[in-house]
């Protein structure tokens, strides 16, 4: 049976290769642990090559972790809102599934912020695209009518993406926080989160 036609991937590059190790092994153990040793044995090249590349450990640390970053295939919200449950709802289930997915990097990212802080991209990170299009989503609501309440968009942002990254973050380490299902929490927050804001529809899963 005839085959389709092979799709060819050029091989990893030894910049690739250190980059993706980087993280890797940063997520693991963290800054100290990052040694250029490691990181290149996990590359599988030699510390030459690491620093003939990238410099210092700082500079390849800082590249690995924003194209990690970069990486991330943000949610999005639509430009007419119509069925902001759904929407919200939809938006807040890829976002919490982007963080349980970097889950590692973010807690160590978080943990050495203060010793490294030069690290961790202040701006364009995928939170900050994501509470900027959260915010404009809200407006668009707003000024359709659909959220009667008075508020303030990038704190009612704040509110549901603070509620999303505890749960992405902490259900594994403190479970008797978190009784119910995630999809069951997720729904959850999505429903206080809009009555908060005025909006009177409804989860239709809670209203069957």
């Amino acid at each position: 049976m005839p085959c389709g036609p092979r799709v060819y991937s050029p091989p990893m590059t030894h910049r690739d290769q250190l980059l993706q190790a980087a993280v890797r092994v940063y997520a693991e153990v963290g800054y100290r642990g990052a040694t250029t040793r490691r990181i290149a044995s996990e590359a599988g090249v030699n510390e030459i090559t690491l620093f003939r590349h990238f410099g210092s450990k700082d500079a390849l640390l800082r590249e690995a972790i924003n194209r990690a970053e970069d990486a991330v295939v943000e949610p999005a919200l639509p430009e007419a809102p119509e069925a902001p449950f759904a929407e919200v709802l939809e938006w807040a289930r890829r976002y919490i599934v982007g963080l349980r997915e970097r889950r590692a990097l973010i807690r160590t990212c978080m943990g050495e912020i203060e010793e490294h802080p030069g690290l961790i991209p202040p701006e364009g990170s995928p939170p900050a695209k994501a509470a900027k299009a959260l915010c404009r989503y809200l407006r668009r609501l707003r000024d359709l009518g659909h959220a009667k309440a008075d508020f303030d968009e990038s704190a009612a942002s704040a509110l549901l993406m603070g509620a999303l990254f505890a749960d992405s973050m902490g259900r594994d380490v403190i479970p008797d926080m978190y009784s119910n299902q995630p999809e069951e929490a997720l729904r959850e927050y999505v429903r206080l989160f809009l009555r908060g804001i005025g909006v009177e529809q409804s989860d239709p899963a809670g209203d069957a």
